[in-house]
């Protein structure tokens, strides 16, 4: 019968101080510990010990090698969460080959729109080599129709190939600190996918800023994730960086997760696991799916570590979280906030620990550039910890939205908020934030003009996100291609989702708000609301109740669209994409139900 890895190593655990990841493997392959794959009942399937892996990439690269794959050549794998893709992942290592996971096939609009993405994604980083889990071998050889590669199959037609030439097998072929290690493509990318180059230097600083500042791991830390591999939380947060930090990990897929989510704190309960992250709605669906009897079962007092990240963080849905689970042993000071881009590798910021969310309350009215910051370059309106909501509106009328805590940077980074000239802005003062330090990617892959308008000369990284400073900590406002200027007043879409799914009936996520073009060029704001309802009198009662709503919080008279469930459309790690959206009513793709 399969065994979890031991937590326990009498290993000396180091933080990431190695030059390149085939050094952080060797290191870690001298342990016992390593990754444990379970099913979607939740059954042990697959140990793959730190052992095993080591020597299991280092086949998987002489057969790189043997097929002539050069330094830098790209293989795209499709990355399922299985050890057959960790093993392809590490051996491109071992051979200075770059692996470029691309996305399951979940969050795309059927079969024609998800091998589009994939083509698209493999032509941008033209690459040599392809290779699936065996049953989406048809869906890669539809994407890769017209593309010339050295080869195209599955991780077991793959291992079918010679590692040897000659009869001497391939000898492997390291890479050095300064080289690339993989490529990520972003979960927003889509009709023009930039591939994030990241080298070894800038995964090594970011797995050791993770592991020992971030979640601070200690002899007794398991991890437990869902989190797609193809994504840079699940692939640098849950795998490297329990790799290159010596930690366990238990991973179940993401698909699993999306049917079974209880089953993620099954895990936790059962292996005693410490350390887990997931985006808000993941707490939120557990939340919504957990009966009294499932609850009753659960023992999650050994969770530290409840990290946030990888979307904008609804302090409302985490409270919900810990208060329902409470009595489970849960602490709401688990939890820990973050920051963090694959730009950047994964992670810039970290909140403390043992302290839980901490949210700073803001005027509306800020936010909106109606009003400008006080004395001292503070906002009018309240300020320090404001409880767990996301607005509120005080007596006097005035809205105020929490802003999440995101932390301070990891010590490698210089953070500076700017305005639109380019100039570093004060405490409590809303702009973009700008981001350098050893994690910063090298470039877009194979696109200078892209990289050139994201990365200056001097280094300095245009994230795409506006925030502001309080003291060291980082609070982050949304994205700036998100934000929607109505008379010359700013909104941001989550504000308004947020008060249309307090509606009785709307649940989390069921909304999108957009804004389309009107006459004269000027900007209409729009929500879009997935609709359960058949009756014709409650759809146009629950319409105006959205108009009023919006109207009451915002001042903004808006157009409500109605969608039929599940129809919003998701990134690749499952966060609502609003550009996506307003390109589907664009073009028709919503019909009125």
């Amino acid at each position: 019968m399969l065994q979890p890895t031991p937590t326990r190593d009498a290993l000396p655990r180091r933080f990431a101080d190695f030059a390149t990841l085939p050094e952080a493997v060797e290191y870690a392959a001298r342990g016992i510990r390593g990754f444990n794959f379970y099913s979607a009942r939740g059954q042990l399937e697959r140990v793959l010990t730190y052992r095993e892996l080591y020597e299991r990439a280092q086949d998987f690269a002489r057969r790189l090698i043997t097929l002539g794959q050069r330094r830098e050549s790209r293989v795209a794998l499709v990355a399922d969460n299985s050890a057959d893709f960790v093993i392809a992942f590490v051996g491109c290592q071992f051979a200075s080959v770059l692996p470029v996971p691309l996305p399951l096939p979940t969050s795309f609009g059927g079969r024609e729109g998800y091998c589009q993405q994939l083509n698209l994604q493999m032509k941008s980083c033209a690459a040599n080599i392809a290779i699936a889990p065996e049953n989406m071998l048809d869906l890669l050889k539809e994407a890769t129709a017209g593309l010339r590669l050295a080869f195209t199959g599955s991780h077991s037609e793959f291992w079918s190939l010679p590692d040897s030439k000659n009869g001497a097998p391939a000898a492997l072929r390291l890479p050095e600190a300064d080289d690339l290690a993989y490529l990520q493509y972003s979960s927003g990318s889509t009709r023009f996918p930039h591939g994030v180059a990241v080298t070894h230097r800038s995964l090594m600083a970011n797995t050791y800023g993770i592991g020992y500042h971030g979640v601070k791991a200690g002899e007794d830390d398991r991890c437990a994730s869902w989190l797609p591999f193809y994504h840079d939380m699940g692939l640098v947060g849950c795998l490297l960086a329990a790799l290159t930090c010596q930690v366990s990990s238990d991973f179940m897929a993401t698909e699993d997760f999306a049917r079974r989510p209880l089953q993620w704190l099954n895990l936790m309960s059962r292996n005693k696991c410490t350390i887990s992250y997931s985006p808000t709605f993941g707490y939120d669906i557990c939340s919504r799916r957990i009966g009294k009897e499932a609850l009753a079962n659960l023992d999650l007092s050994s969770w530290r570590v409840a990290g946030i990240g990888g979307d904008m963080i609804r302090p409302d849905v985490i409270d919900r979280f810990a208060k329902t689970f409470a009595p489970t042993g849960f602490s709401e000071k688990a939890f820990v906030a973050s920051y963090g881009l694959a730009e950047c590798t994964l992670a810039v910021s970290f909140a403390p620990l043992n302290r839980g969310l901490e949210v700073d309350m803001v005027d509306e009215r800020v936010l909106s550039g109606d009003m400008k910051p006080g004395a001292n370059g503070k906002p009018h309106g309240l300020n320090g910890n404001g409880g767990f909501f996301s607005v509120i509106t005080s007596n006097d009328n005035v809205a105020y939205r929490a802003v999440v805590n995101c932390g301070v940077p990891l010590p490698e980074y210089e953070v500076e908020i700017r305005d639109e000239d380019g100039a570093p802005l004060d405490d409590r003062q809303i702009g973009r934030v700008m981001v350098r330090g050893a994690s910063v990617m090298r470039e877009y892959y194979r696109d200078p003009k892209a990289t050139a308008a994201a990365l200056n000369e001097d280094g300095w990284l245009d994230t795409g996100d506006m925030g502001y400073r309080i003291g060291q900590s980082l609070f982050i406002v949304g994205r700036f291609k998100d934000m929607m200027i109505i008379n010359g007043r700013n909104h941001w879409p989550q504000d308004i989702e947020w008060a249309v799914e307090q509606i009785p009936g709307i649940r989390t996520g069921d909304s999108a708000a957009i804004s389309v073009p009107g006459h004269n060029a000027e900007e209409v704001p729009m929500v879009l609301v997935q609709c359960r309802l058949r009756d014709e009198d409650e759809r146009r009662n629950l319409q105006r109740q959205i108009k009023e709503t919006v109207q009451q919080f915002f001042g903004v008279s808006c157009e409500v669209i109605l969608v039929s469930p599940r129809s919003l459309p998701k990134t690749s790690s499952g966060k609502l994409s609003r550009t996506k959206a307003r390109i589907h009513y664009l073009s028709g793709t919503f019909a009125a139900q």
